[in-house]
């Protein structure tokens, strides 16, 4: 399970690197679960722009499309709409950082937010596992090469209790890492190595809008040369 991650820093590069504003509040480095963090989603319908009022236009006003994403605020651990109670949430949700690409179309937990196409992009600048090679759990941070943000593929939900109160809430999507040449070695031995579905730049808006049928064609391992792995210093 990837239960710790470290968020993007400094803000100004959430526009560079994902498109979408900076966060309104600061968020924390470090991001474990029922932690206040961000994902990105699909932004809202389009707005129509503002025609002058001394001109008459010729033809229907164009429409002025907002960006694809927006940047929204949630606690890491999802909170499944069923969930009967605040407390019930609070419980379940620091076992919900992680859903499983194999079977998030099949999973109570998940499968209405994937079926309602409530994906997301978790950014991220690296994501952290245990080596446990040699006995001893020697916590490793995992980035990209370049030191590029991450953006991994995600799913949110909004939750809203008897009282009316909502709690939004986000998880990550992990794939099988048996066979990849880096993510291999972490993780405890004979148990199934799993690792986030990192999302290649390219393909963040098609990630966001595509039929659930074909999502699921986005959640691969990421390259095992793309990435790099560092004990953390502590």
């Amino acid at each position: 399970m990837t239960t710790h991650y470290e968020s993007v820093h400094p803000d100004t590069l959430y526009p560079d690197a994902f498109n979408v504003a900076q966060p309104d509040t600061p968020v924390g480095r470090s991001l474990v679960p029922r932690r206040p963090g961000v994902f990105i989603r699909k932004a809202n319908e389009p707005e129509r722009a503002p025609v002058p009022e001394a001109q008459e236009p010729q033809e229907p006003p164009a429409e002025r499309e907002k960006p694809m994403r927006e940047l929204a605020a949630g606690q890491f651990g999802l909170v499944p709409p069923w969930v009967k109670s605040a407390s019930d949430a609070k419980l379940r949700s620091t076992k919900l950082v992680n859903a499983r690409a194999e079977t998030v179309t099949t999973s109570n937990n998940f499968r209405e937010a994937w079926l309602g196409a409530r994906r997301c992009i978790v950014p991220m600048m690296a994501f952290f596992v245990d080596d446990l090679r040699s006995g001893k759990a020697v916590p490793t941070r995992i980035a990209r090469v370049d030191g590029k943000p991450l953006g991994v593929a995600g799913l949110w939900e909004c939750w809203t209790g008897p009282e009316g109160d909502t709690i939004t809430s986000y998880t990550l999507l992990t794939v099988n890492a048996n066979s990849h040449a880096l993510m291999h070695r972490y993780g405890h031995g004979g148990s199934e190595k799993r690792m986030p579905a990192v999302l290649n730049e390219g393909a963040y808006d098609a990630w966001l809008t595509a039929h659930p049928e074909k999502a699921r064609e986005f959640l691969r391992a990421y390259p095992a040369n793309w990435l790099t792995a560092n004990p953390v210093q502590k």
